[in-house]
């Protein structure tokens, strides 16, 4: 499904106009984006949970050339899925 798609579905199940609903979707995006970057967790019981995870510096291998190199450390957004999502799913 494409973010158009999910709009139009959105749209659909709340009565607003796509223009509206596109601007709900963007809103929520970049709310989740912003509480991730300063680091914070955010969850929705039933549904999961977005937050950041550090990774670690790292020694690794060019995959072409077999050369060995250095990884540096940084950070990953991660979902768990929370027990709703995952039964409704199943």
């Amino acid at each position: 499904m494409t973010k158009a798609e999910f709009v139009a579905k959105v749209a659909e199940k709340t009565d607003l106009k796509k223009v509206e609903a596109e601007k709900a979707v963007n809103a929520f995006l970049e709310t989740v984006s912003e509480i991730l970057k300063a680091g914070d967790k955010i969850s929705f019981t039933g549904f999961g949970s977005f937050e950041v995870s550090e990774r670690a510096a790292r020694e690794g291998r060019n995959p072409q050339t077999g050369e060995k190199m250095q990884i540096k450390a940084s950070r990953a957004p991660r979902f768990k899925v929370g027990k709703g999502l995952k039964d409704a799913v199943n």
